[in-house]
Protein backbone atom coordinates (compact mmCIF):
# COMPACT_ATOMS: atom_id res chain seq x y z
CA UNK A 1 0.00 0.00 0.00
CA UNK A 2 2.86 2.25 0.41
CA UNK A 3 3.21 2.94 -3.18
CA UNK A 4 -0.10 2.12 -4.74
CA UNK A 5 -2.98 4.36 -4.49
CA UNK A 6 -6.07 2.02 -4.75
CA UNK A 7 -6.39 -1.67 -3.87
CA UNK A 8 -6.93 -2.90 -7.55
CA UNK A 9 -2.95 -1.29 -7.50
CA UNK A 10 -1.57 -3.43 -5.18
CA UNK A 11 -3.18 -6.25 -5.97
CA UNK A 12 -2.10 -5.64 -9.59
CA UNK A 13 1.52 -5.24 -7.92
CA UNK A 14 1.78 -8.10 -5.69
CA UNK A 15 0.65 -10.54 -8.18
CA UNK A 16 3.33 -9.19 -10.88
CA UNK A 17 5.62 -9.57 -7.90
CA UNK A 18 4.99 -13.40 -7.39
CA UNK A 19 5.16 -13.99 -11.08
CA UNK A 20 8.75 -12.47 -11.54
CA UNK A 21 9.46 -14.48 -7.61
CA UNK A 22 8.24 -17.74 -9.44
CA UNK A 23 9.98 -17.25 -12.32
CA UNK A 24 13.38 -16.23 -11.06
CA UNK A 25 13.54 -18.87 -7.89
CA UNK A 26 15.49 -20.65 -10.32
CA UNK A 27 17.91 -18.44 -9.97
CA UNK A 28 18.14 -17.17 -6.57
CA UNK A 29 21.60 -17.43 -4.48
CA UNK A 30 21.51 -16.21 -1.35
CA UNK A 31 23.45 -13.42 -0.22
CA UNK A 32 24.11 -14.16 3.40
CA UNK A 33 25.07 -17.16 5.97
CA UNK A 34 20.98 -17.02 6.80
CA UNK A 35 19.03 -18.10 3.59
CA UNK A 36 15.69 -16.95 4.95
CA UNK A 37 17.31 -13.43 5.27
CA UNK A 38 18.54 -13.60 1.99
CA UNK A 39 15.26 -14.91 0.79
CA UNK A 40 13.55 -11.90 2.40
CA UNK A 41 15.40 -9.33 1.46
CA UNK A 42 15.86 -10.95 -2.16
CA UNK A 43 11.60 -10.47 -2.06
CA UNK A 44 12.09 -7.46 -0.73
CA UNK A 45 13.69 -5.99 -3.54
CA UNK A 46 11.35 -7.69 -5.93
CA UNK A 47 8.61 -6.16 -4.92
CA UNK A 48 10.30 -2.64 -4.28
CA UNK A 49 11.18 -2.68 -7.73
CA UNK A 50 7.41 -3.74 -9.23
CA UNK A 51 5.66 -1.28 -7.34
CA UNK A 52 8.56 1.26 -8.71
CA UNK A 53 7.87 -0.61 -12.35
CA UNK A 54 3.98 -0.19 -11.89
CA UNK A 55 4.19 3.94 -10.77
CA UNK A 56 6.50 4.55 -13.75
CA UNK A 57 4.03 2.43 -15.85
CA UNK A 58 0.95 5.28 -14.56
CA UNK A 59 3.58 8.00 -14.50
CA UNK A 60 2.12 9.88 -17.37
CA UNK A 61 -0.56 10.49 -15.46
CA UNK A 62 0.96 11.90 -12.47
CA UNK A 63 2.39 15.27 -12.54
CA UNK A 64 6.40 15.77 -11.72
CA UNK A 65 7.61 19.27 -10.58
CA UNK A 66 11.14 20.05 -11.45
CA UNK A 67 13.10 22.49 -9.52
CA UNK A 68 17.05 23.43 -8.81
CA UNK A 69 19.20 21.25 -6.92
CA UNK A 70 19.88 24.09 -4.64
CA UNK A 71 16.79 25.10 -3.59
CA UNK A 72 16.20 22.03 -2.10
CA UNK A 73 19.32 21.08 0.91
CA UNK A 74 17.08 19.48 3.68
CA UNK A 75 18.38 20.66 7.23
CA UNK A 76 17.65 18.37 9.89
CA UNK A 77 17.10 20.62 13.26
CA UNK A 78 16.35 17.70 15.60
CA UNK A 79 13.65 15.25 16.25
CA UNK A 80 10.16 15.95 14.06
CA UNK A 81 6.65 15.35 14.79
CA UNK A 82 7.35 11.97 12.22
CA UNK A 83 9.83 10.59 14.26
CA UNK A 84 7.53 10.73 16.96
CA UNK A 85 5.12 8.86 15.10
CA UNK A 86 4.13 5.09 14.71
CA UNK A 87 4.66 3.30 11.39
CA UNK A 88 0.57 2.78 11.02
CA UNK A 89 0.38 6.84 11.60
CA UNK A 90 3.14 7.87 9.08
CA UNK A 91 1.57 5.27 6.72
CA UNK A 92 -2.01 6.65 7.29
CA UNK A 93 -0.51 10.21 6.50
CA UNK A 94 1.73 9.42 3.33
CA UNK A 95 -1.57 7.57 1.44
CA UNK A 96 -3.14 10.31 1.23
CA UNK A 97 -0.16 12.09 -0.51
CA UNK A 98 -0.02 12.20 -4.48
CA UNK A 99 1.50 9.43 -6.14
CA UNK A 100 5.21 11.16 -7.15
CA UNK A 101 5.29 12.69 -3.69
CA UNK A 102 4.08 9.38 -2.11
CA UNK A 103 6.74 7.09 -4.02
CA UNK A 104 9.67 9.30 -3.28
CA UNK A 105 8.83 9.51 0.44
CA UNK A 106 8.64 5.99 0.47
CA UNK A 107 12.24 5.31 -1.57
CA UNK A 108 14.14 7.70 0.64
CA UNK A 109 11.95 7.51 4.09
CA UNK A 110 10.95 4.02 4.62
CA UNK A 111 13.54 2.20 2.37
CA UNK A 112 16.86 4.16 2.18
CA UNK A 113 17.52 4.71 -1.05
CA UNK A 114 19.77 8.09 -2.13
CA UNK A 115 18.29 10.78 -4.43
CA UNK A 116 20.65 9.82 -6.83
CA UNK A 117 19.32 6.21 -6.93
CA UNK A 118 15.13 7.26 -6.81
CA UNK A 119 16.01 9.65 -9.91
CA UNK A 120 17.81 6.65 -11.58
CA UNK A 121 14.31 4.45 -10.86
CA UNK A 122 12.16 6.72 -11.52
CA UNK A 123 13.65 8.42 -14.65
CA UNK A 124 13.26 12.18 -12.98
CA UNK A 125 16.29 14.69 -12.13
CA UNK A 126 17.85 14.86 -8.39
CA UNK A 127 16.64 17.79 -8.17
CA UNK A 128 13.23 16.96 -8.43
CA UNK A 129 13.62 13.91 -6.06
CA UNK A 130 14.59 16.22 -3.93
CA UNK A 131 11.66 18.98 -4.26
CA UNK A 132 9.16 16.14 -4.26
CA UNK A 133 10.80 14.96 -0.86
CA UNK A 134 10.39 18.43 0.47
CA UNK A 135 7.04 19.09 -0.67
CA UNK A 136 6.01 15.58 0.85
CA UNK A 137 7.26 16.33 3.86
CA UNK A 138 5.31 19.57 4.03
CA UNK A 139 2.64 18.13 2.90
CA UNK A 140 2.83 15.54 5.76
CA UNK A 141 3.44 18.41 8.07
CA UNK A 142 0.45 20.24 7.55
CA UNK A 143 -1.69 17.16 7.50
CA UNK A 144 -0.53 16.32 11.22
CA UNK A 145 -1.37 19.99 11.99
CA UNK A 146 -4.69 19.79 10.99
CA UNK A 147 -5.06 16.38 12.46
CA UNK A 148 -4.22 17.99 15.78
CA UNK A 149 -6.55 21.07 15.73
CA UNK A 150 -9.51 18.61 15.01
CA UNK A 151 -8.43 17.10 18.26
CA UNK A 152 -8.05 20.08 20.17
CA UNK A 153 -11.46 21.03 18.43
CA UNK A 154 -12.97 17.78 19.75
CA UNK A 155 -11.79 18.03 23.14
CA UNK A 156 -12.81 21.52 23.80
CA UNK A 157 -16.33 20.47 22.70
Amino acid sequence: MRYCNSKDDVMEVVNDGFMKIYRELGNFTPRYDNYEDSLKGWMKSIFVNTAIDHFRKNKKNYRVSEMHDAHFEIEHTGETAIDKMSYKEIMDVVQQLSPMYKTIFNLFVIDGFKHEEIAIRLKISVGTSKSNLSKAKGNIQKMLAEAAIKCYEQKAV
